[in-house]
């Protein structure tokens, strides 16, 4: 039976392919001539990936895996938009980057790659979308090598408790969210707020630092590190400016509040 808050986020993320492709905020245009769209944390965190096979679970239509082909991981990207694939498959093509694409649902991912990496990597804002944590778990350790290393950089649990729609820090959604999904209507995606979307309902449900953490222990994961950023990658908040250094920021509260977490596992030998 098919989950109808699972297919109602599926239609929203294939409705957001073609108003992402096309917005500055990824920027495919300059992508192509040769940018890379990973932050310079993961860079720094997650080491050498030249010549480590990497899979990139729920990697939209693909900017930050072919990032990582660039800088020489061999890699196959999975998310279960087919038009996200589609258009990944074609973006690989025209930069001239070797790729592997497939389209799949997250939990499907170990059934249908059949084989294991190297690296497994999960970049921001993924996880929100995923009704089973702990599933998601058994999903990483199952494509990791013995020895393999799970990375994840993600938007921090805490910050997605304040009211998004609001000039002024106060809380609006619960950190202890618990199964039930919050169910939003909005008209347009973060990246383009002035392009109609026809899909708007979406359902995301909020995982707490301890939920994350204790699932991945529980499939014998090894914790190397775990590291908090008082910063975003994108405007998360109304109130939030952009710094110098492309990092946003709430103004007065610049060191107060985690915006992002960091997570760097490995599967033992």
């Amino acid at each position: 039976m098919v989950d109808e808050r699972l297919q109602a986020n599926r239609n929203l993320w294939e409705d957001r392919v073609d108003a992402h492709k096309d917005s500055e905020f990824y920027d495919l245009n300059g992508f192509i001539k040769g940018g890379q769209t990973l932050d310079s944390v993961e860079i720094e965190e997650l080491g050498e990936v030249k010549g480590k096979s990497l899979v990139h679970l729920m990697c939209h239509f693909g900017l930050d895996t072919l990032s990582l082909a660039r800088l020489g991981a061999h890699v196959t990207g999975v998310d279960f938009s087919e038009k996200a694939i589609t258009l990944a498959r074609d973006i690989a093509e025209q930069i001239g980057t070797s790729a592997k694409f497939v389209c799949a649902d997250v939990y499907d991912a170990p059934q249908v790659l059949e084989e294991t990496y190297d690296i497994v990597y999960t970049g921001g804002g993924v996880l929100c979308w995923l009704p089973d944590i702990p599933k998601w778990a058994e999903v990483v350790t199952s494509l990791l090598k013995p020895g393999g290393i799970f990375y994840i950089r993600e938007f921090h649990p805490f910050s997605m408790v304040f009211d998004d729609e609001s000039e002024d820090l106060r809380v609006r959604y619960p950190y202890f969210q618990g199964e039930t999904p919050i169910m939003f209507q909005c008209d347009y995606s973060y990246a383009d707020t002035k392009r109609q979307l026809e899909t708007k309902t979406s359902y995301e449900w909020n995982h707490p630092i301890s939920e994350i953490l204790n699932s991945l222990l529980a499939v014998g994961l090894e914790l190397h590190s775990y590291n908090e950023f008082p910063y975003s990658t994108w405007q998360a908040l109304p109130m939030m400016k952009q710094d110098n250094d492309g990092r946003w920021r709430v103004p007065g509260m610049e060191e107060h509040i985690p915006f992002m977490f960091s997570i760097r596992a490995t599967r033992p030998v």
